[in-house]
């Protein structure tokens, strides 16, 4: 008790893994998770010494069935994850639910890093408060199964930027150091050079996997710097120029090791894949307010209007109150280090917003971004219901015999306040299970008002219910015809069920077959639309998956 004491954080983790280890299997494949998981196979091949020295190496091998389509994307985090995944499926677990565990436990991984980025700036309690409120929103929950791209880069980045945060602090404590007074008196500047050391390779191992999941994960690299400019004064120019080296160093060692894709000409190829990245070519149509769009023709307001709708209904007014309340409390120096952490949220919204790169799939690609939004929370949290929030741990600690503190009216109202607010991420998740990450808010009209103006299930995971379904009452030599990626159907079917490929094997449909379409870009109007459906997949009055038969 007394280590929940001292870290409460520990009290939404566990809460966190109690509900993740019972829901995890609940989650279907996602529209990029079995070719992405092939790479993750195939990229063994790349680091077996027996074929480096084979005589016939050859590292297009090492990209898998998808080679054309994953080969620049940095694998860094499904190298990492692969061999957990290995252990899970050991155990009995399928392969999909085995990739879905360890995605979730990475985003609790995020969750510990950005408690413990925001405890810098704020009280532990406040803290978790915050980081409760980022945990619980369903957009977050649901990606933090079946998204093993952009919750990985969402978890990395805010690692790299709470290391890199620390490892100037350290810097700036070691100028700060006396020598030892006596011979028998401790080191202190061994120990703090340990420490040094240990955080700045720290920092540069998790930047250096940001960096080869996504290229811009040099941003929290250029604010780890700027937040050394701001501690000039406090931190000795030789020793920031040798750990700042060694910083960039191991960085870049990092991002090579865990990207092949680099191995053959590193410069020409990550600058290759920047200008990738960057423009983001695809030919994907997206639904936004009621039209069809190109991902490359999207209005500007496609990432602010999302933003307003996908997130729960406090955390605007509170980012905006956690702004002035965290500008108005800190000095100088303290307001530069918020700008900075401001400029985390707003330099991507503004590339977005003004350069306009192709967008799909909600904002999924800049979910990094939405930390700070949680931090500037936290600071509301403080000044409001800050001090009846830490009543909570010593309440639940009750039970285990220790000391009971009183609580007033006053107090259980600013109680009530947090779980008010935490409610609005907490009861749609339940409602939406297990497709949280289609959420929309009240301002959208919920799911249901959503539903054929934006795009809700977008990455077709309602395939595992629906062909689950048909699994019970399908008879034998049933044919399924599926609009689109029918791999995902054909994981989850029975024997009885023989999955084809509508898009290429239309002609061979006969009556009594089945159709199942999913409603992204409102596909299922496209056809048999006026045929009922014999299974249908919905949440909130929003359909995501039909399966239909042929008349």
């Amino acid at each position: 008790m007394q280590t929940i004491r001292k870290h409460p954080i520990l009290i939404l983790l566990i809460v966190n893994l109690a509900i993740g280890l019972i829901t995890f299997r609940s989650y279907g494949l996602s529209w990029d998770e079995p070719l992405f998981y092939d790479y993750a196979d195939a990229l063994r091949y790349a680091y077996s010494p027996k074929e480096w020295f084979s005589g016939n190496f050859n590292l297009e091998n090492a990209y898998g069935s998808s080679g054309t389509d994953h080969a620049n994307r940095g694998p860094a985090y499904i190298i990492i994850a692969r061999p957990i995944v290995s252990l899970a499926e050991s155990a009995g677990l399928d392969n999909a639910s085995a990739w879905h565990l360890v995605n979730f436990l990475t985003f609790q991984l995020g969750v510990y890093l950005f408690y413990r980025f925001a405890s810098k700036w704020m009280n532990q309690t406040s803290a978790l408060a915050a980081s409760t409120f980022f945990a619980w929103q369903p957009l977050l929950w649901g990606h933090a199964f079946i998204n093993p791209k952009d919750i990985p880069f969402l978890v990395f980045f805010i690692g790299s930027m709470c290391f890199g945060f620390e490892m100037v602090d350290e810097l700036a404590q070691r100028k700060m150091l006396k020598p030892p007074s006596s011979a028998a008196s401790p080191p202190p500047r061994a120990n703090y050079s340990n420490r040094l050391l240990a955080s700045t390779l720290l920092a540069a191992f998790f930047l250096g996997i940001a960096t080869s999941i996504r290229v811009l994960g040099p941003l929290a690299a250029i604010l780890t710097g700027l937040y050394a400019l701001n501690q000039w004064k406090k931190i000795k120019p030789g020793e920031l120029i040798k750990h700042f080296a060694i910083y960039g160093v191991f960085t870049l060692l990092v991002a090579f090791i865990a990207w092949p894709y680099l191995w053959t000409n590193p410069l020409q190829k990550f600058f290759e894949v920047f200008g990738f990245m960057s423009d983001n070519p695809t030919q994907l149509t997206v639904l936004f307010n009621s039209a069809q769009y190109r991902a490359d023709e999207l209005p500007r307001r496609y990432l602010p209007l999302l933003l307003g709708y996908t997130l729960t209904e406090p955390i605007w007014l509170l980012f905006a109150l956690g702004l002035i309340v965290g500008f108005w409390k800190s000095d100088n120096q303290k307001r530069i280090t918020l700008t900075l952490i401001v400029l985390w949220f707003f330099i991507p919204a503004a590339y977005v917003i003004l350069r306009q790169p192709p967008m799909y799939d909600g904002f999924r690609h800049f979910l990094f971004i939405l930390p700070p939004v949680f931090i500037f929370s936290g600071f509301v949290f403080e000044s409001f219901v800050g001090q009846a929030f830490s009543l909570i741990p010593s309440r639940a600690m009750e039970f285990g015999g220790l000391q009971t503190r009183p609580t007033n009216a006053r107090d259980w109202g600013k109680i009530a306040l947090v779980i008010f607010i935490l409610a609005f991420g907490v009861i749609p998740s339940f409602q939406l299970h297990p497709y949280q990450y289609a959420y929309y808010n009240t301002f959208a009209g919920n799911v249901s008002g959503a539903f054929r103006k934006y795009e809700t299930e977008y990455w077709l995971t309602c395939y595992r219910e629906a062909v689950v379904r048909l699994n019970e009452e399908a008879p034998a030599g049933t044919q399924l015809f599926v609009r689109r990626e029918p791999y995902i159907a054909a994981y989850y079917a029975s024997p009885n069920i023989t999955i084809r490929d509508f898009r290429t094997e239309e002609k061979d449909m006969q009556p009594g077959d089945f159709y199942l379409v999913n409603t992204r870009s409102n596909e299922d109007l496209k056809f048999l639309r006026d045929q009922p459906a014999i299974i249908k997949v919905s949440r909130q009055g929003a359909n995501f998956c039909l399966i239909k038969q042929v008349p």
